[in-house]
């Protein structure tokens, strides 16, 4: 998940942004951008489709973020 916060930052949204996006705590959302936790498959997707990246990006398998 190392890959949300410089997303996030791409976007200039803050950690409650997106917290509040994904319908959590700022706290909770940050332990995702951190590793400290990995999110769910439905915040994972959800996370994939508010940035237009594929899944394989998001989670570090590939570097190329275009959807197939």
């Amino acid at each position: 998940m190392k890959r949300l916060k410089e997303l996030r930052l791409n976007k200039k949204m803050t950690l409650q942004q997106m917290a509040n996006i994904l319908g959590l705590t700022q706290r909770n959302y940050q332990r995702y951008e951190s590793g400290e936790v990995d999110p769910p498959t439905s915040k994972t997707i959800a996370l994939a489709d508010f940035f237009d990246v594929s899944l394989d990006y998001l989670v570090g398998r590939s570097d190329d973020p275009e959807r197939h």
